[in-house]
């Protein structure tokens, strides 16, 4: 869905009580959820990693896995996602590093690009 200024709207799921959490937390810092959203994507970018270090406490998400493990069971997680949409005839969400735009690439293989 394109705005005025070229803006995309994102679909998540998240636990319910997890977006509660964030909420009261960005509130508390003068955010809204997309402000938030945008300004991780904007720092992921800008050192083309996780912005923040991801570890395996004990007893918390990821216990016992190493950063490699999680990322590599991110990535699974993410081909399973478009495997879906793609057996289901959905588009699929991409981006086209060389045009530095996204797009959805539709069923029938061709794409369509957000910006145009």
């Amino acid at each position: 869905m394109r705005t005025q200024n070229n803006d995309v709207r994102v679909t998540i799921r998240v636990d319910r009580e997890l977006k509660e959490q964030a909420e009261v937390l960005f509130d508390s810092l003068g955010l809204n959820m997309t402000t938030a959203l945008n300004v991780f994507l904007r720092k992921a970018i800008a050192e083309e990693a996780i912005p923040f270090q991801i570890s395996a406490k004990k007893g918390g998400f990821g216990s016992g896995l190493t950063t490699s493990d999680i990322t590599k069971a991110f990535e699974t997680a993410v081909k399973d996602e478009v495997a879906e949409h793609q057996q289901n005839g959905s588009p699929v969400a991409k981006y086209d590093a060389a045009s530095k735009r996204a797009y959805l690439e539709l069923p029938n293989g061709t794409r369509e690009y957000v910006n145009e």
